[in-house]
């Protein structure tokens, strides 16, 4: 057999329980890491679907292409939409005022219906006391062919500064009832 010094044995003994106890500690931090590892990969999967995290992020990538194609087919629509729109009376101005000294009560009225380039008609109802005319009078590009009464041209710059009732002009002349 083999004759080993005491001491000898005796250190090896030493070193070898101090090398149990260092693998040990080493054991016990791998294992306290991998069970940290364990409860991350867990968070990290679907537990209802069994998904992981890349399964996941490819579906959202799949739903958002979806989503962006559905946006782009919206944008093109209200594209078309816009240009409907834009020939669509969208500016409306009216303006009332007595055309005749003797009237009271603001009774006669112009009003401009224009789309947002300023075409559409101007139309005027003079309220008399025994009789009521109307004309109606086209616009284009905010102007008419057709001779218009300050009270016309008021309606039509009310309408293509946004709309709305404007103010009648101050009456520079008077219209003369007919008898």
């Amino acid at each position: 057999m083999l004759d080993l010094d005491p001491q000898l044995t005796e250190t090896l003994t030493v070193a070898a329980c101090a090398a149990v106890v260092l693998l040990l500690v080493s054991m016990l931090a791998l294992w306290a890491r991998m069970r940290r590892l364990v409860r991350e990969h867990r968070r990290a999967i679907d537990p209802e679907r069994g998904e992981d995290v890349i399964s996941v992020l490819g579906r959202h990538e799949d739903t958002i292409q979806a989503i962006d194609r559905d946006v782009r087919a919206l944008d093109a629509r209200s594209s078309e939409l816009r240009e409907l729109l834009r020939g669509a009376v969208s500016r409306i101005g009216m303006i009332r005022y007595d055309a005749f000294e003797d009237m009271g009560g603001a009774l006669s009225f112009s009003a401009a219906l224009l789309d947002e380039h300023g075409h559409g008609i101007v139309i005027s109802a003079i309220n008399g006391r025994t009789e009521t005319r109307c004309y109606a009078k086209p616009v284009a590009d905010g102007r008419s062919e057709h001779n218009l009464s300050v009270e016309e041209e008021a309606a039509i710059a009310t309408a293509q500064d946004g709309g709305g009732m404007g103010e009648a002009p101050a009456p520079t002349r008077r219209r003369r009832r007919s008898s």
